[in-house]
């Protein structure tokens, strides 16, 4: 199987990413972001679908130049195909079905969540199975109890808003540009996550919501502020470690509860957020504390990005789930 070369297309959102698979490992991984939604202050899904169309060639030739190879050595071409925005996948789908008709290569779709767990196996250690996975981004909170690579279940996800989005949004609150997640986590940093307390939802078994976490944030601000003008700006550094606090003792809490519940000890995180510091720090802090085995994949694969697609791709390359070129793509998608 050595010889098996995958391309991973990664369109989703915002940013338009290629990746080779070869020889067993991820050759390139190329990444092209998009500035143009931060006069937004959030993605604006038409700019998305155009920007797309400017990167995608030149990041898929950088991603085949920089691994060595061809179009003509492709075993196979995966691809995003949900969830994720509509413009933005049909881009990425729309290249890779070119691709796969112009060299008679097989056609794999790919959901983008189960490609965020299978990041965990880009590089070594890989976790044994069976293994829980939290993954988290802008769009989505999930617990997934992961049984081998293709064989996933959601036992856990948020019934609002997801973790990353919470962070954004109160980035913004607090007068911060997007994108204002890495922005609060690096003020947090200087600030006492103690100093405010902010109520953490009740939520039955392992589901999430953040949507009134957001809502109390948003109050307690505004009547700070009536009381006292410059109350945001003398303490933004503690109001920004105290909400990253409340977010990730929400989704730590939650973890904890799935890993007793199913009596497993491997835990992963993965998505975007998942690059945050005080997320990372209580997963360490949890392993000592319950004996968790964990891990975290490297920061270039917890964002979006190809190879995570690209290693989705050679799974279902090896057990033969192709599609074919009438495959649809969808805003939301369930792991398949």
């Amino acid at each position: 199987m050595a010889d098996i070369c995958i391309l991973g297309i990664e369109s989703s959102c915002d940013e338009t990413s290629a990746a080779v698979w070869l020889g067993g490992r991820i050759k390139s991984n190329i990444v092209a972001s998009q500035k143009v939604h931060e006069d937004y202050g959030g993605v604006v899904p038409e700019l998305a679908s155009r920007a797309h169309e400017q990167h995608i060639i030149p990041v898929i030739d950088e991603a085949l130049r920089k691994a060595g190879t061809r179009l003509e050595d492709l075993s196979a071409v995966g691809f995003t195909q949900s969830p994720g925005l509509i413009g933005s996948l049909l881009v990425g789908s729309c290249f890779a079905k070119a691709i796969s008709l112009s060299r008679g290569i097989p056609l794999i779709a790919v959901n983008h969540m189960q490609a965020h767990v299978l990041a965990n196996f880009i590089e070594p250690p890989f976790p044994e199975f069976p293994f829980l996975c939290l993954t988290v981004s802008g769009g989505h909170t999930q617990i997934v109890l992961c049984r081998d690579h293709l064989d996933q279940e959601v036992i856990g996800q948020t019934r609002d808003d997801a973790a990353g989005e919470a962070f954004d949004k109160v980035a913004k609150m607090l007068g911060l540009t997007y994108p204002g997640g890495p922005q609060l986590d690096r003020l947090a940093q200087k600030g006492d996550p103690h100093r405010f307390s902010f109520p953490e939802p009740r939520m039955p078994g392992l589901d999430f919501s953040f949507s009134g976490l957001k809502t109390s944030i948003l109050y307690f601000i505004r009547e700070n502020q009536k009381q006292d003008p410059g109350f945001l700006q003398n303490n933004l550094e503690d109001l920004c470690a105290s909400v990253q606090d409340r977010i990730c003792t929400i989704l730590m809490h939650k973890l904890r509860d799935a890993a007793l519940q199913y009596g497993i000890a491997r835990v992963s995180i993965s998505g975007g957020v998942s690059a945050n510091s005080a997320l990372r720090n209580s997963l360490q802090e949890y392993s000592s504390k319950y004996g968790w085995e964990i891990f975290v994949p490297k920061l270039e694969y917890c964002t979006d990005n190809g190879a995570m697609i690209a290693i989705t791709a050679y799974y279902k390359y090896l057990s033969g789930q192709f599609t074919g070129l009438d495959a649809p793509v969808s805003a939301r998608g369930i792991f398949a």
